[in-house]
C-alpha cells in the first residue's frame, strides 16, 4: 500500500509537469540568415520596444506590419555581424566602456544613473551595453567597407555650393533691389532691341560700380524705383520665381546677370541674406621650431636644445636660419619654420594654447605636444572671413554624408543578395 501511494503521489506530481513540458511555447525561428537564425522571442521583444516608442508619439501600427520592418531590420544586423566577423573587426571593452561613459555623461548622469534610468524603462544593463558595443561594431564595418572609401572632388563642392540645392540655399531671407526696363504688349522687334541695349547699358554700369539705388531711381520702370528697387526684407520660401537664382546664388552685393520675361528686362541686386552667418575667425602667423624625441633624444634633452636656441635667438641670430638648420618639422624647415597663417583648430591644443598666450613679436618656452618639443613665434594676427572655407567644408560634410547613405544601402543590398535568407513568417502564422 505505501509504495503504491508513493507511486500515485509521484505520478501526481509528474503528470503535471509533463503536461506543462507539452504545452510550453517553443522558441519558433522566423528567419534563417546563413547559418545562423532569428528566433520569435527576439522578434518580440524588438516589436515591443519599437510599439513603446511609437505609443509615445500617439501612434500604433498593426503589428504585422512593425513585424516585418522589424525582421528586415534584425536580417541586416545578422548580416553586418556576420560580415564584421570574416573581417576580424571588434570592439574592445575598453572602448565600449568609454563610450558607455560619454553617453552618460552627455546625459547628465554619473553610470550608476544610468543604470537606474534603464532599469527604469524595463531596460537591463546587460543588454543596453550589448546593444552599444554592437552599434560601434556596425560603425566600424561601415568605415572599413563604405565610408573610407568615398571621395569628394573639388568640382562636386563647387556644384554643391552654387546649385539652388546647396547651402547657399539654406538662406531665411533675402534683401533684394531691383530694376526692370519694362516692354509694352506684343512689343516689337525694335522695341526688344532697344530696350535690351538700355538693360544691358545700365547693367554695365552698374558692374562698373555705379550706385544701385541711384540708376534704380532714374532709369528704373518697376514699382519701387522711387525707393531704389529695394523690394526689403523678403522670405525666401516668398520670393517671386524670376528672382529665385540671384537670391539663392548671387554673394552679398552681387549684381544678376539680366532676366528677360514677358513685362520686359529685369536687374537683381543681393544686398544682403540672413540665415548664413560670416565666420569671422581670428588667424595667427606663426614660426616653430621642432625637436623630436626618440631612442636617443629624450625630452629633457629636446627641452634643453629649444632653450639654447631661443637664448641665441633672443641674442640677435635670425629665427628663420635656426629653424632651417635644426627643426625636424621638415615642411616648415625650408621655410624658415614659417607656418603660414593658422585658423583656430588648425594645430593640436597644447601648440594653440601657447601661441595664443603670446604678444606679436614673443618667443614662447619649450613646450611639448604628441609631436615633440616646440618654440613658437608669433608673427603677427588678423580676422579672417573663413565663410568660404565654412562653405565647403559643410559642403564636403554634406556630399560625403550623401554618398555614404547610398553607398551603404547599396552594400546592404549586396550583403543580401550574396547570403541565403530564409523568412519564415508566414509558416508560423499559419
Amino acid at each position: 500500500m505505501r509504495r503504491l501511494l508513493i507511486l500515485w503521489a509521484f505520478c501526481l506530481g509528474l503528470f503535471p509537469a509533463l503536461a506543462a513540458a507539452r504545452y510550453q511555447p517553443i522558441d519558433r525561428v522566423v528567419a534563417v540568415v546563413n547559418d545562423d537564425v532569428i528566433t520569435q522571442q527576439e522578434l518580440d521583444r524588438r516589436i515591443d520596444v519599437l510599439a513603446a516608442k511609437l505609443a509615445q508619439r500617439g501612434a500604433r501600427p498593426p503589428r504585422p506590419a512593425l513585424e516585418h520592418q522589424v525582421l528586415e531590420r534584425l536580417i541586416d544586423e545578422r548580416l553586418q555581424l556576420q560580415a564584421a566577423r570574416r573581417l576580424g573587426i571588434q570592439v574592445e571593452d575598453s572602448t565600449l566602456a568609454r563610450a558607455i561613459g560619454s553617453i552618460a555623461r552627455k546625459n547628465g548622469l554619473t553610470l550608476d544613473e544610468l543604470r537606474q534610468v534603464l532599469a527604469d524603462g524595463g531596460i537591463s544593463f546587460a543588454r543596453f551595453r550589448e546593444r552599444t558595443r554592437r552599434q560601434i561594431l556596425f560603425s566600424r564595418l561601415r568605415a572599413q567597407e563604405v565610408v573610407n572609401r568615398i571621395k569628394v572632388s573639388d568640382q562636386e563642392i563647387r556644384h554643391f555650393i552654387e546649385s539652388r540645392t546647396g547651402l547657399k540655399s539654406q538662406r531665411s531671407q533675402v534683401h533684394l533691389r531691383h530694376i526692370l526696363v519694362s516692354l509694352p504688349e506684343d512689343a516689337s522687334p525694335e522695341e526688344i532691341q532697344k530696350a535690351e541695349a538700355k538693360a544691358k547699358g545700365l547693367l554695365k554700369r552698374l558692374r562698373a560700380g555705379a550706385d544701385f539705388s541711384e540708376v534704380a531711381l532714374l532709369h528704373s520702370d518697376g514699382r519701387h524705383a522711387l525707393e531704389g528697387g529695394d523690394l526689403g526684407w523678403i522670405k525666401i520660401s516668398e520670393v517671386p520665381s524670376i528672382a529665385e537664382g540671384p537670391a539663392n546664388r548671387l554673394e552679398k552685393g552681387g549684381i544678376s546677370d539680366l532676366i528677360r520675361t514677358s513685362s520686359g528686362f529685369h536687374i537683381f541686386q543681393l544686398v544682403d541674406y540672413k540665415g548664413l552667418e560670416r565666420a569671422i575667425v581670428t588667424q595667427t602667423h606663426a614660426r616653430h621650431i621642432l625637436i623630436r624625441t626618440n631612442d636617443l633624444i629624450s625630452d629633457r634633452d629636446a627641452r634643453t636644445r629649444l632653450e639654447q636656441l631661443r637664448f641665441r635667438i633672443l641674442s640677435g641670430e635670425d629665427f628663420g636660419t635656426l629653424a632651417r638648420s635644426h627643426s625636424d618639422d621638415t615642411a616648415s624647415a625650408v621655410k624658415g619654420g614659417d607656418l603660414g597663417w593658422v585658423s583656430p583648430g588648425d594645430t593640436v591644443p597644447e601648440f594653440e594654447r601657447q601661441m595664443d598666450r603670446l604678444s606679436e613679436g614673443e618667443i614662447s618656452e619649450p613646450f611639448k605636444t604628441p609631436f615633440g618639443w616646440h618654440i613658437v613665434q608669433v608673427l603677427g594676427r588678423r580676422d579672417y572671413d573663413n565663410t568660404e572655407e565654412l562653405l565647403k567644408s559643410r559642403a564636403r560634410e554634406a556630399i560625403r554624408t550623401r554618398k555614404a547613405k547610398e553607398a551603404t544601402d547599396l552594400w546592404l543590398r549586396r550583403l543580401r543578395a550574396e547570403a541565403y535568407v530564409e523568412v519564415r513568417l508566414d509558416e508560423n502564422d499559419g
